[in-house]
């Protein structure tokens, strides 16, 4: 996009010198295969793998540590706080290892960007106690970046830049998107969303969270702006021409019909289930919320807490629900990793084959298994980044 080449990022954004690639030999015929092939063909390769597993017979089944991870499926999860380096008083957690035993490719890693301001309080709800200083959520968010690309350093998890990386993370091993959950750091200035993209790498950027920003409304509080602000609109025509995925996860309807009709690529809405009839100040959608989405191309992640899907097999009917109301080319997964106040039935990388699993029995063909645990974003991804 905006004329880019493939392959080229900002200077101070070096996103190929790692241990991951120097001195894998067959790295570079690995990316020249992935680029020939396609990566749906290797979807499909790789989860009829999956389908083999979960059609073995009903006898003693290996621990899950032992399945067949998705090693050459491109697997994204689309919103994602795994490590806990949201918070700087906690100790970084592994990523990288639990990503490569369950065969996930990508997490799309969100700093949250309105966290000073909000609170869990004891029903389990999260809701904002104070306004910001001035100036306040720029300075958290760009020590919360700092953090991430720490995270990414140490435990040399490759960033993805551009379509060519995203694709290529099949084989140079764990890959993370920078995102940014929450635009609060603007603070009405629109040109820090290229300093973000510049300075941290940020290729996603959700525009909403925990409090009703300069951008628009949120789902858990009342509306306040009618939707998506003038600015909130300018800020998605910023993303537009800049490359960067625009995520209306928490935003109202409202704000969603409006991001698009100004949008001029997909849009994702990361992290979400449906339901026919949601409460009020529920994060779920119900299906109009969905199609606004999906009309613009874009993908509805299907997201774990136990509150919503108890099992793993609610949480395949959760994707089929979903997929019965936009069509399975804009369903995907959203994890929420380490981002929950309550349990989840997926808190662990290593457990995404069993979702593959519950997906494939549930009737889902592998690939579409394949679109929905990745590459309907890395669709998304492509056509907005370049």
């Amino acid at each position: 996009m905006g004329g880019r080449e493939i392959g080229k990022t900002e200077p101070g954004l070096d996103v190929t010198a790692s241990p991951w690639v120097e001195g894998r030999l067959s790295a570079s015929t690995r990316r020249r295969f992935l680029a020939s092939v396609g990566t749906s063909a290797l979807a499909i390769a790789g989860l009829r793998v999956c389908a083999a597993w979960a059609q073995q017979s009903s006898g003693p089944r290996p621990a899950v540590t032992g399945r067949q991870p998705l090693t050459r499926t491109l697997t994204v999860d689309m919103h994602s706080h795994a490590g806990r380096f949201v918070r700087d008083n906690t100790a970084f957690e592994p990523v990288a290892e639990p990503m490569r035993a369950g065969g996930l490719a990508v997490a799309c890693l969100a700093i949250v960007a309105d966290s000073p301001t909000h609170r869990v309080f004891p029903d389990r709800r999260i809701h904002p106690v104070r306004a910001p200083e001035p100036g306040e959520l720029y300075a958290w968010s760009k020590a919360a970046f700092v953090r991430l690309l720490r995270l990414a350093q140490e435990q040399q998890l490759h960033i993805v830049g551009d379509a060519a990386q995203l694709r290529a993370a099949v084989a140079t091993g764990p890959s993370i998107i920078v995102t940014a959950e929450g635009a609060d750091f603007l603070e009405g200035q629109i040109e820090r969303v290229d300093e973000m993209r510049i300075s941290y790498g940020m290729r996603h950027l959700q525009l909403v969270h925990y409090r009703p920003n300069e951008l628009g409304d949120i789902q858990t509080e009342d509306p306040v702006q009618g939707g998506l602000t003038d600015f909130g609109a300018a800020v998605v025509r910023a993303c537009n021409r800049l490359g960067i995925v625009v995520d209306v996860a928490h935003g109202t309807y409202e704000l969603v019909k409006r991001a698009a009709s100004v949008t001029t690529r997909p849009l994702i809405l990361s992290h979400t289930s449906l339901s026919q009839s949601p409460a009020t100040h529920s994060r779920q959608i119900f299906p109009d919320h969905a199609r606004a989405v999906a009309q613009t191309g874009g993908v509805i992640g299907i997201w774990p807490p136990a509150s919503i899907f108890p099992t793993l097999d609610n949480m395949a009917d959760g994707f089929a629900r979903m997929a019965e109301v936009v069509g399975v080319d804009h369903v995907g997964l959203g994890t929420d990793m380490r981002g929950l106040t309550g349990p989840s039935v997926l808190d662990n990388y290593r457990d995404l084959p069993l979702l593959t699993e519950k997906l494939l029995a549930r009737g889902f063909a592998p690939v579409d298994v394949g679109k929905m645990l990745g590459g309907n974003y890395a669709r998304v991804f492509a056509a907005t980044v370049g």
